[in-house]
């Protein structure tokens, strides 16, 4: 059994989710990547470093790149192997091509894998996080896609890996769509699914921009991220990018400060896993509580401008 790890190049490095399904990976053996972008020393450097064994690499230039690295995969691919994607969109849009490709289920969502047995297992969460299911694959080729963060990105012990460039295959028409052109959005502050702490704004905080002004002050002085829930992002208040949950994105930072959040299932599945969660609502049967290390009852408008002026003072 050979174990694949799916990576997109991303502003010229390996993308974040290939780092922490390697380090996860190595732990059984000696994983391969599947690299798609034009590659460097650099990264397969720190590809090396988290675990993987080899690189095939595909530069597919400006052409849309699943058609292409779904039909390179499947001349890879044995059917005993294990193939673990992030959920990024190219990574899901391979996923379900080499699913068509070689007639294996995606495992999807997962947040744990074992392949100490007979067959690979897959843990995942549903109804908001409330259920463990355990999935085993028994025929073919495991399909995994694993949720953000399920696995921490640790460097071990340097190794160079052998690199062999993969033909560009010919899928015909399906390899004829190219990209145009690519916007990366500006933000402010440190990256969100990175900080190491994140001020989370819920519903509770009115909207307006001088109700809302306290969240991005507290993250300011505590050099943290800002992040939102769905009800605030549908409102339009602050943009899709820092929407936290199961449609958004999962974060674990060491210290989560949840403001006005009620804690709906949506959201608690995108930070639950924080290290340090602290939630500020003036109801006290709020869900929120239900996963906080540290509750504060009381009035989101008085308490947080109260933590504002202790921490400007110091």
């Amino acid at each position: 059994m050979a174990t694949w790890v799916f990576c997109e190049e991303q502003g010229g490095a390996p993308s974040a989710s290939s780092l922490e399904l390697l380090t996860k990976a190595r732990s059984w053996g000696e994983p391969a990547v599947f690299y798609v972008g034009g590659g460097s020393d650099d990264a397969f450097a720190t590809l090396g470093a988290h675990g993987a064994a080899s690189v095939h690499q595909l530069d597919v230039g400006d052409a849309l790149p699943a058609p292409l690295a779904a039909a390179a995969m499947a001349e890879l691919v044995g059917p005993d192997d294990v193939v673990l994607f992030g959920m990024g969109s190219t990574e899901r849009d391979v996923a379900g091509r080499l699913s068509a490709v070689l007639g294996a289920p995606v495992l999807s969502n997962a947040i744990d894998l074992d392949t100490s047995g007979d067959q690979v297992t897959v843990s995942n969460e549903i109804l908001g996080g409330t259920t463990r299911v355990v999935t085993a694959a028994t025929a073919g080729p495991a399909l995994v896609v694993a949720r953000p963060k399920a696995f921490p990105a640790e460097p071990g012990d340097g190794r160079t890996p052998e690199v062999t460039a993969v033909a560009s295959p010919d899928v015909g028409h399906a390899g004829s769509a190219v990209v145009l052109e690519s916007h990366v959005e500006e933000s402010e502050g440190p990256d969100l699914e990175a900080a190491a702490i994140v001020i989370g704004g819920g519903r509770g905080m009115g909207g307006v921009d001088e109700k809302w002004e306290p969240v991005t002050k507290l993250a300011g002085l505590l050099g943290g991220a800002v992040g939102a829930t769905r009800a605030v992002v549908d409102a339009g208040w602050v943009p899709y990018s820092l929407q936290v949950g199961q449609t958004g994105k999962t974060v674990k930072p060491d210290v989560y400060i949840a403001c006005g959040v009620s804690g709906a299932m949506q959201h608690l599945v995108g930070m639950k896993d924080s290290g340090m969660i602290i939630a500020i609502n003036k109801d006290p049967e709020a869900p929120i509580f239900s996963v906080a290390d540290l509750g504060i009852v009381g009035d989101v408008h008085k308490v947080m401008p109260a933590l504002i002026a202790a921490l400007e003072a110091r």
